[in-house]
């Protein structure tokens, strides 16, 4: 069986500090060819991601990556020692004139590949953002089988490719908790269209936007569940099943950073494959980075069979609680929106990002709430001192307290308390005490800290140096914001601290 890359780079734009390969925290498009090279030669990872969702990308990246690095490509070859995977653009979501592009450059790498006479397909896998149906799914399969057949009429480029694999990145808890079934469905289509029973299947679990959807713990049961769930379909199927984990480096965001990264494996224990966003490779020490990445090669595959066993019930336990505790996370964040938005235009980009509009929106009889992108949205609350993470948590605790399933939670959240703890030496107490004067909102954020702080048996709030300098800086962040002053200089200067932008 072809090697199951274990570590892939990403460009989420989560750092905060600049690239240890251009010396620039903003990363260009040409900057991009390098960063893909550099992270496969220098940091050892397997996989890197090439992102044509809501971002300009460049579209010769197999022409300039072997014309430019053609003796470590000969050595290492594309689509069978590293990997070069596209996130093609979700057209049910964004305009779709992009994904032709995306898929005619599979076919032209194909034919570049033995142009140079190396491996060939280079490419073979697309990953599909924000998946929710096994239409979608069977859509993409069908398209490029059209394209791939018109460009041998049209070119006479035949490709060896009769199909690709589609990789479903599912972001939303809801989703999750089915995407077995959706999982079923398309492995039906393959079979009737294409007499193709797949030996294995990667997929894609988010851990920014169903936290953003959702809050810290359903967000945390939902990716427990599924993983449990994407396995038993595997073994009922006799397929080999390889999740995928994609987290940033805040525990909001999935924790995946090299200060934690051993507590990082065990928590995903089950996963196949891991994300290294731009924040684990900018804003920690180089010798750090290669170390942890090279941790994660070694470990994550001992660990991909110890994913936590669910019963029927207890996965219905799940869901019904996420179905009650996500509503508190919901209802805070709608009231909060204008300030998480107001920071994060001050926030910088450092991708060449098309406009975009936030996924998050729900009716809730007054229109839908906005918000930016999960990196903005993390970073803008952390610039005021209160994390993501104590936001609908505590009333989930009290909730998992009365349901009496707290004792599930700790099963499937098996670092809880430390990503609780990390989080919450980054609260600016002054900070919220202001802010409860501005809004009942604010109030039920405070009151939720206490029941977090019962549970974890002590105060949140800084304890290091660094704990306290980025509340200094939260501290300016928001008193310069009550005087409509400039914030960006102290927003990213507290985000070097907590050394992630989100």
């Amino acid at each position: 069986m072809r090697k199951i890359p274990v570590t892939m780079a990403t460009q989420h734009p989560d750092n905060a500090s600049p690239s240890p390969f251009t010396g620039k925290c903003h990363v260009s498009n040409a900057d991009e060819i390098d960063e893909c090279f550099q992270c496969f030669s220098e940091l050892g990872v397997d996989e890197y991601m090439w992102d044509w969702e809501g971002k300009f990308v460049d579209e010769a990246v197999i022409d300039r990556l072997y014309q430019n690095y053609y003796e470590y490509f000969k050595k290492n070859q594309l689509g069978k020692d590293k990997f070069l995977t596209f996130r093609v653009p979700n057209i049910w979501e964004e305009p779709s004139h992009r994904l032709p592009r995306a898929f005619m450059n599979l076919i032209s790498a194909e034919h570049a590949a033995n142009t140079f006479k190396l491996h060939s397909p280079p490419i073979f896998e697309i990953i599909l953002p924000m998946a929710t149906k096994a239409e979608q799914l069977k859509y993409l399969q069908a398209r490029f089988k059209e394209i791939a057949h018109a460009t041998e009429d049209i070119f006479d480029m035949q490709s060896k490719m009769k199909h690709i694999d589609v990789i479903p990145l599912f972001e939303e808890v809801e989703t999750m908790a089915s995407a077995d079934k959706i999982l079923e469905e398309y492995l039906e289509f393959l079979k009737s269209e294409y007499h193709y029973k797949p030996e294995y299947m990667r997929v894609f679990i988010a851990r920014s936007d169903p936290a953003m959807n959702a809050g810290l713990i359903p967000c945390m049961l939902a990716v427990k569940s599924a993983l449990c769930s994407y396995h038993q379909f595997g073994q009922k199927h006799n397929i080999e099943i390889y999740p995928w984990i994609g987290g940033g480096s805040l525990p909001f965001r999935g924790g995946i950073n090299p200060d934690n990264i051993t507590e990082a494996v065990e928590e995903y224990a089950g996963a196949g494959s891991m994300t290294i966003q731009s924040a684990f490779r900018c804003d920690y020490p180089m010798e750090d980075v290669k170390k942890s990445i090279d941790y994660i090669n070694q470990e994550v595959p001992k660990k991909r069979k110890n994913f936590i066993l669910l019963s029927e019930e207890e996965k219905k336990q799940v869901h019904d609680f996420n179905e009650e505790a996500k509503q508190y996370f919901q209802h805070t964040i709608e009231s909060i929106a204008p300030l998480i938005n107001k920071i994060a235009d001050k926030l910088p980009g450092h991708r060449e990002r098309m406009q975009h509009i936030g996924i998050f929106g729900y009716a809730r009889g007054i229109g839908e709430v906005k918000l930016p992108r999960a990196i903005k949205f993390t970073g803008s609350l952390y610039s005021i001192g209160v994390p993501p993470e104590l936001i609908g948590t505590g009333r989930a605790l009290k909730l998992a307290q009365e349901q009496g399933q707290l004792q599930l939670v700790e099963k499937l959240y098996l670092n809880i308390k430390r990503d609780l703890k990390n989080a919450g030496h980054y609260l600016n107490p002054e900070n919220l005490d202001l802010l409860c004067e501005e809004s009942d909102a604010w109030k039920e954020i405070r009151e939720e800290i206490k029941i977090i702080e019962d549970f974890l048996g002590q105060k949140l709030g800084p304890t290091k140096h660094h704990h306290f300098l980025h509340r200094n800086f939260s501290s300016n962040i928001f008193r310069l914001m009550q005087q409509n002053e400039d914030i960006s200089e102290d927003v990213l200067k507290a985000a070097k601290v907590r050394k992630s932008l989100g």
